[in-house]
């Protein structure tokens, strides 16, 4: 749950800022007014991950949203989080520092479809992280009408086959063992899980829909790196009773009050 503090900053660009507190009130991090902005589905991600998880790995992190709920459940986490904005990743380093936890996060300006050779140099060792999250882009940038804002454009839109290299990327950083997780529109299901059908295994659907008679909206898929056991497909969990409630699960979820059990 997201509530606009409408506290206006100035960053990088001139860009004006809000402060929005989430988790109850627990976090409160800053991001731009206008452009991609941090909501449902990064306090959904930072909260599916695993309670045992000891590093952990945010691929195009934004302001650290998801993290930073992550960190909030688990405070002796540490954290890094990758993100070709250099000026995102600077307001996720202070929403970090902003919420106690500044000692616990390390940023890293890259691409996340970098070549493997650019991300070792960039300080991502292979096979480092027990948990790896992602809410990549979900818009094929040669589809449909981009977004006016460049920052927006850049967060919702991805080029043909580039969502396999976030996968990629996501692999090669995991632990054996570690687990993978990613939230995203449940139309683009399938190339997703094929994504991590090739190099994953124990594949954990969870479909999530706006209304129990409505049809699931997002997905998380979450995988363990060496794993061979068999998919699962869960049953598909309303996030509302009706209108703007959530139902209880839910609610506690977004108030910081639980972590998502999955």
């Amino acid at each position: 749950m997201r509530v606009s503090l409408d506290q206006p900053d100035t960053f990088v660009k001139s860009q004006t800022l809000t402060r929005d507190a989430f988790l109850g009130g627990r976090l409160t991090v800053s991001q731009p007014r206008n452009g991609f902005r941090a909501g449902l589905d990064s306090v959904l991600l930072g909260a599916a991950v695993c309670p045992a998880a000891e590093s952990l790995l945010d691929l195009g992190a934004g302001v650290g949203t998801a993290s930073l709920v992550a960190l909030a459940h688990e405070r002796g986490l540490g954290a890094v989080l990758v993100d070709r904005d250099a000026g995102m990743l600077a307001l996720a380093m202070a929403n970090a520092e902003t919420n106690g936890v500044g000692d616990q996060v390390r940023t890293v300006a890259l691409d996340v479809t970098a070549a493997g050779a650019e991300r070792q140099s960039a300080g991502l060792k292979p096979d480092s992280f027990s948990a790896v999250i992602a809410n990549p882009p979900f818009f094929d940038a040669a589809a449909g009408t981009r977004a006016g804002e460049p920052a927006r454009a850049r967060a919702r839109h991805m080029a043909a086959g580039d969502l396999d290299l976030w996968v990629r990327a996501a692999a090669a950083a995991a632990a054996p063992g570690g687990e993978i997780i990613f939230v995203y529109p449940a139309a683009g299901l399938a190339p997703l899980l094929a994504a991590f059908s090739q190099r994953f295994g124990a594949v954990t659907i969870l479909p999530l829909s706006p209304r129990s008679s409505e049809p699931a909206s997002r997905v998380l898929l979450r995988g363990t790196k060496g794993s061979r056991a068999p998919m699962t497909l869960l049953a598909t969990r309303a996030l509302h009773i009706a209108g703007r409630d959530f139902t209880p699960e839910f609610e506690a979820i977004f108030r910081g009050q639980a972590r998502l059990d999955w």
